[in-house]
């Protein structure tokens, strides 16, 4: 997907429509996250999103976008990122489910991301994945200060999965997001070569670390020409904050309760 080149540095009072975008974003999120069952379908979930999105005021940040066809993106178990909600599958007890919202309002955007397991609390290398995968979300957090390099974010996520034994996609990063959906600049969960952009106050970015039991590597659907699953059809978990880099610490502007 296209990206701004050239790193937007936010002032008031940009910021706090992107907050109110974030924060709308982050509503939705957790009602789907409390709404999903086993049994529905992910078109019920995605058609669920549409009438809590259009509650805040907002619409869909991603129906559209190059062509995606759904509200949300919802993902399940192998899916990585991007599945597209359908009518024939269903939800199933124990499923590692990924949704993912972006809501826009005012002209701005607002996107987080979060895995739970429908029905049930989740068990075994699942239960490892989600709290892994939250946890190397908030190590990338904690590494957003001014002055440092965006680097650092994904050398945190990185060490905190690879710790645990498991590995981080490389082939889809997180990013800026504020007037557009994707800008500048590309937030990978891994440690790159060289040097990479400063952190400055003023920054908003999107740190949604994509983790996946087995290989890192990916495959994208031949047919819908969205999902992302992981090569080796291990589970892959997704967590996801919108964040704005301060003259402090960080604030995640798509807060709800982290649960490790």
């Amino acid at each position: 997907m296209s990206r701004q080149s050239k790193i937007i540095i936010y002032q008031e009072p940009e910021i706090s429509k992107v907050r109110a975008a974030a924060q709308a974003s982050a509503q939705v999120l957790a009602r789907l996250c409390s709404a999903a069952q086993p049994g529905m379908s992910t078109w019920q979930l995605d058609q669920l999103a549409l009438e809590f999105i259009r509650e805040t005021g907002g619409e869909s940040a991603f129906f559209g976008y190059h062509g995606f066809p759904g509200q949300i993106c919802i993902s399940i178990n192998e899916e990585v990122v991007h599945g597209i909600g359908r009518r024939e599958r269903i939800i199933m007890p124990g499923d590692l489910l990924s949704i993912d919202v972006g809501v826009k309002l005012a002209g701005y955007i607002g996107d987080n991301a979060r895995s739970i397991c429908a029905g049930q609390a989740p068990k075994g290398m699942a239960a490892r994945l989600l709290e892994t995968t939250e946890k190397s979300l908030y190590a990338g957090i904690a590494a957003a200060l001014p002055g440092k390099q965006v680097r650092d974010i994904g050398a945190a996520v990185q060490n905190l999965v690879e710790k645990a034994g498991m590995h981080v996609v490389r082939e889809l990063v997180g990013h800026g997001c504020g007037r557009s959906m994707h800008e500048a600049p590309e937030v990978p969960n891994f440690k790159m070569a060289g040097r990479s952009p400063l952190l400055q106050p003023g920054m908003i970015l999107c740190i949604e670390p994509m983790v996946n039991v087995g290989t890192h590597r990916v495959v994208f659907d031949q047919q819908d020409q969205w999902t992302v699953r992981s090569r080796d059809a291990s589970l892959s978990a997704h967590f996801e904050h919108q964040i704005l880099i301060t003259t402090n610490q960080p604030e995640i502007l798509t807060r709800w309760p982290k649960t490790v």
